[in-house]
This record gives C-alpha cells, sequence and structure tokens, in this order.
C-alpha cells in the first residue's frame, strides 16, 4: 500500500513563497500519477495541479502561481507556490494513481492514495 507524505506548509504572508513536497518511503513514486489538491474551510476539495507517468505531461488547474515537478532522484513530486494569496488558505493533499499511463486527473475518485495533507495559511 503506497504511503504519501506531505510536507513542507505553514503560514506565510500574502506575496510569499512555500514549496510543498509529497513522497513515499517505500515505493517510488515515477510509476504514478501523482496530483495536488486542496480543500478550504467549507468548500470542496478542488484539483491543483497534476503530473503523468513517463512523459511527465503537466496539467494545472489554476493559475500560473503553481508550478508541479517531479524528482525522481529524490522520490519526490513538488508544488511551487508564489504570490500567495489569503485565498490560497486551505489544506493541501498530495494524491497518487497508477492504473493509467501518460493521464492524470483532477477528479478526486480517479486516485487510489492519499496523503494525510499539510496546512496553508497565508496571512499578515
Amino acid at each position: 500500500q503506497l504511503q504519501l507524505v506531505e510536507s513542507g506548509g505553514g503560514l506565510v504572508q500574502p506575496g510569499g513563497t512555500l514549496r510543498l513536497s509529497c513522497t513515499s518511503s517505500k515505493e517510488t513514486l515515477d510509476g504514478y500519477a501523482v496530483g495536488w489538491f486542496r480543500q478550504a474551510p467549507g468548500k470542496e476539495r478542488e484539483g491543483v495541479s497534476c503530473i503523468s507517468t513517463y512523459r511527465n505531461t503537466i496539467n494545472n488547474w489554476l493559475d500560473s502561481r503553481f508550478t508541479i515537478t517531479r524528482d525522481s532522484a529524490e522520490n519526490t513530486v513538488s508544488l511551487q507556490m508564489e504570490s500567495l494569496e489569503p485565498e490560497d488558505t486551505a489544506v493541501y493533499y498530495c494524491a497518487a494513481d497508477r492504473l493509467t499511463p501518460y493521464a492524470c486527473s483532477n477528479n478526486t475518485d480517479w486516485y487510489d492514495h492519499w496523503g494525510q495533507g499539510t496546512q496553508v495559511t497565508v496571512s499578515s
């Protein structure tokens, strides 16, 4: 069973930058599509970005302030977040799927494995 762990969340001022990481200690992430999602209080979980297997095709569902990357050597999929706004405050989750090569999705049902989430708070 793949176990995902997110890190890098915290409190940041508006306009600041954070880099979130998603890793697995027991299995390589190279064979998995990985998505980043977020859920703000009282709102549904929404897709932020994802990266597929093999060609590392990237889909972004928010604006260009969010950049997803895969580092196979570190077994990590990261989400770089810049120019953060209070509206970006949420719990951020990574998720993984290995059934569909060359693709990824912003549909939460598409993913079989989820991390516990990391809190991101943007406030002055």
